[in-house]
């Protein structure tokens, strides 16, 4: 089997079976390809029924050169399920990843803003253009629901239950779960629906989604971006700052004020509370604060 074969069969198998998102089945398809290349340039000409572990070996200590460990690991893990499959599918009979170790990962806390800065950045929006209702909208609905970039992009009217004060977030692997939604956050969203959107030649194809461009299509992940990036440009924010930061400060700002972590996990719609885990990283004043308010003790404090 040539390689270009197993490739699309295990695209197909990612698309159908496991309803992984375009982005997450390009970023499969690229590792893959940095294997063949590497075996190519090795002449290796290997098909990818016929790979062994030592060429594999080989293969990690040649990326080890060029990328950090968590990019080393996300290559290794996507290559191990794509052999996984191959070997469910009775097409080898062994993974040859099975003794192959990741490199241990340095996790990095999340970059996170505070109340102040996110009011900051919502304030700054220039109220005098067309899209600032979208713009504030945006904002508000990143940090009150904690989306991904790519569950905002495919947020659809259809989508908000504001009379029982939920959305319903469609998130990778196309799970669904509902989260509740502010008041001020509706209010926002309503605006921009009625005052803004309105007012738009909407692409029939886009007819159901929130957030549009001016043109009437959807917006691109890029979009959102540079929404952001140009907004904490504007109010001077030296953090690196992208979408997804507000996610992080949903959770973060969630655990400092009293939530548990198995609620944040739901809302956050992490298959494993592992991943979760990662906002347990209180700063001092709150863990002071905590243990203040609960340890019997804290009078000694």
């Amino acid at each position: 089997m040539k390689w270009i074969h197993a490739i699309n069969d295990y695209k197909d198998y990612l698309k159908i079976e496991r309803g992984l998102s375009d982005n997450s089945i390009i970023s499969y398809e690229n590792d893959l390809k940095k294997l063949e290349s590497f075996l190519t340039n090795k002449s290796q000409f290997t098909g990818p029924l016929a790979v062994k572990p030592d060429q594999i070996k080989e293969f990690v200590y040649h990326i080890s050169k060029e990328v950090k460990a968590n990019s080393q690991s996300r290559i290794i893990s996507g290559i191990r399920s794509f052999y996984d499959y191959l070997l469910f599918e009775k097409l080898i009979n062994n993974n040859p990843l099975t003794n192959i170790e990741s490199p241990k990962q340095q996790r990095k806390l999340p970059s996170t803003l505070s109340l102040d800065e996110i009011n900051l950045m919502i304030k700054s929006i220039d109220k005098t253009k067309k899209e600032s209702e979208r713009n504030i909208a945006i904002i508000e609905t990143l940090y009150g629901c904690g989306l991904r970039v790519s569950e905002l992009i495919e947020l659809k009217i259809s989508d908000l239950y504001f009379s029982e004060d939920f959305i319903k977030v469609t998130g990778k692997g196309n799970k669904q779960r509902l989260i509740p939604i502010s008041e001020i956050n509706k209010k926002c969203i309503n605006g921009y629906i009625l005052n803004s959107r309105s007012k738009l030649n909407i692409n029939p194809k886009y007819s159901d989604i929130l957030f549009l461009n001016r043109n009437g299509s959807r917006l691109t992940r890029a979009m959102i971006f540079t929404i952001v990036k140009n907004l904490s440009k504007k109010c001077m924010i030296e953090k690196l700052i992208s979408p997804h930061t507000f996610r992080h400060s949903f959770a973060t700002h969630l655990l400092e004020n009293g939530a548990d972590l198995k609620t944040i996990q739901q809302l956050l719609g992490h298959e494993s509370i592992t991943t979760t885990e990662i906002y347990m990283h209180l700063d001092n004043t709150a863990l002071i604060n905590v243990m203040k308010k609960f340890h019997p003790r804290s009078k000694f404090i």
